[in-house]
């Protein structure tokens, strides 16, 4: 498998919608996402937010009632149109795997190639199996596999027709966090070599900003936000956005000669003067320094470790209390008096 990447979408979907149980249940509304080959997008979205809903529609298996999903210039769905799934050079990988239970794993990722020559077929199989590092067990029935080598033969019964597109959704679930960790970094190695492009559904915001090449934030059956993890994390664009991936701190305020003032201090803002804003805070944007220094006056009611840093929760002189991370060397601890001032690097200010 040759790494290739590309800044041409592979399968593009425009103003999607699709519509459940009736006219008013609209579960997909006006999507836009974009796939690029040898990259891989999280769809990330609370329970209920239409995540597996999009999949579907993407790989056949849900009708757009408006909008299209066009790959490499041929149209998937869209008015008048709808290709079937078997039609479509799109991939899938479910929760559950849906392995044959009477197929070795050789089996079951020939079973999608009859297409193709004995020959063919056997060479593509191994080179599935191989890409997933289970040639050793290709004679072994599902039953035989430990959960983590279904989902590897899922996946390579998957890639073996070579899609255009490889769809997941929340494959790594019901797996153990280290192993999910593990099978999740071989499983994006493998589809980046590939040069699919890739979606994969989660509910995990840690997965997300730690695995994909971008990020999709779904909620009520829209997308939000997309883009790189790094420019959703320091740059949401809503308080609702910030949130879906981590904690943060908001704070309404109102603009004034360009800057928006919060309890912590005052930040730039891009708003006219006099616009009602939402300053957010990630928590590493609170600065933590010694009583007397520049900033606001504070006291650190409790400090929790978490690994390589520690979560400070922080009384204001107003009563109000926010939460700040720092390294775990950080010297405060319950009860000092402490000041408090704004990285910029992790301030955003939106609309309120």
């Amino acid at each position: 498998m040759n790494m290739m990447t590309s800044d041409t979408p592979r399968v593009t979907i425009t103003r999607a919608e699709v519509r459940l149980g009736g006219a008013d249940g609209v579960a997909v509304r006006g999507a836009d996402l974009a796939l690029r080959a040898g990259q891989v997008t999280a769809l990330l979205g609370p329970s209920g937010a239409g995540k597996s809903t999009l999949l579907r529609a993407i790989a056949g298996l849900e009708r757009l009632h408006a909008g299209e999903i066009v790959s490499d210039g041929n149209v998937w769905s869209g008015p008048g149109v709808h290709l079937a799934p078997e039609r479509r050079r799109c991939g899938v990988v479910f929760q559950d795997y849906a392995l044959f239970p009477h197929l070795t794993a050789i089996q079951n990722v020939a079973f999608g190639l009859r297409h193709l020559s004995s020959g063919e077929r056997r060479q593509r199989v191994m080179e599935s199996l191989e890409a997933v590092e289970l040639t050793h067990r290709a004679r072994a029935y599902p039953h035989e596999l430990s959960g983590g080598e279904q989902q590897r033969v899922a996946l390579a019964r998957a890639l073996a027709p070579e899609p255009a597109v490889m769809l997941l959704d929340e494959p790594f679930s019901g797996l153990d966090r280290r192993l999910r960790a593990d099978l999740s970094a071989m499983t994006l190695d493998v589809l980046r070599r590939s040069g699919t492009a890739s979606l994969i559904i989660t509910h995990d915001a840690e997965d997300a900003l730690a695995s994909a090449d971008e990020i999709a934030l779904m909620e009520r059956g829209s997308i939000i936000q997309s883009g790189t993890p790094d420019a959703l994390y320091l740059a949401p664009a809503s308080e609702s956005a910030a949130r879906m991936l981590g904690d943060v701190e908001a704070f309404a305020s109102r603009v004034d000669g360009g800057k928006a003032s919060t309890p912590l201090g005052v930040a730039a803002a891009p708003q006219p003067d006099g616009s009602a804003v939402t300053v957010l805070v990630r928590p590493e944007g609170i600065l933590v320094g010694a009583e007397g220094e520049a900033g606001a006056s504070a006291r650190i009611v409790s400090r929790r470790p978490a690994g390589p840093v520690v979560v400070l929760l922080i009384a204001l002189a107003s009563g109000e209390r926010v939460t700040a991370r720092a390294p775990v060397s950080h010297p405060a601890h319950a009860g000092d008096a402490v000041s408090l001032t704004l990285d910029p690097a992790f301030v955003s200010v939106v609309a309120g």
